[in-house]
């Protein structure tokens, strides 16, 4: 959780010094992955003023997955992250094959080696979802605690950047 923690401070520091946004988030993204370990991919996606889902940052995803999932619509019974941005909640997949959430989408995933994935939204105060922070596994399991914790506070850190850069420039985030 050290690592977490350096990473939220980290972060703080470059919404204080107004750094590009993607810069911040692929940060959290690198803690992210770091956390969750064996080969685990995180990934944020931003809800566009259009309320679809867009990438915020992806580092260690395929550009050819990121178009297939670009301007997904937040709907409760698709994936992981469409289904925590409907929500509010976290949602866990441990397994692609045996959740209808993703019977449409789960070709995607599983042809870049992923099985399961979960996602928890990213959100303001007061509630709002802003976008999602997934996280995608090489094999069948749910979160830890650990991480669940973990991204309970980048998520936290992430929302503040995306409100920060919503004040900055409108309609970026």
């Amino acid at each position: 959780m050290e690592s977490v923690q350096s990473a939220c401070e980290q972060a703080r520091q470059r919404i204080d010094d107004d750094a590009p946004l993607d810069e911040i988030l692929n940060g959290l993204v690198n803690a992210a992955e770091t956390i969750a370990g064996d080969g685990s991919v995180a990934s944020v996606l931003i809800l566009d003023d259009d309320g679809l889902l867009r990438n915020g940052a992806s580092p260690n995803l395929p550009r050819h997955y990121l178009e297939a999932i670009d301007g997904i619509r937040p709907h409760p019974a698709v994936g992981t992250c469409a289904a925590a941005a409907a929500t509010g909640e976290i949602v866990v997949t441990p397994n692609f094959l045996d959740d209808r959430k993703w019977v449409e989408l789960r070709h995607l995933p599983i042809a870049i080696g992923f099985i399961g994935a979960w996602s928890m939204p990213i959100k303001t105060v007061d509630g709002r979802v802003l976008g999602t922070f997934g996280t995608y596994y090489r094999d069948i399991r749910e979160p830890s605690d650990v991480e669940r914790a973990a991204l309970r506070q980048l998520a936290a850190v992430a929302a503040a950047a995306l409100e920060h850069a919503r004040r900055e420039v409108p309609g970026v985030a």
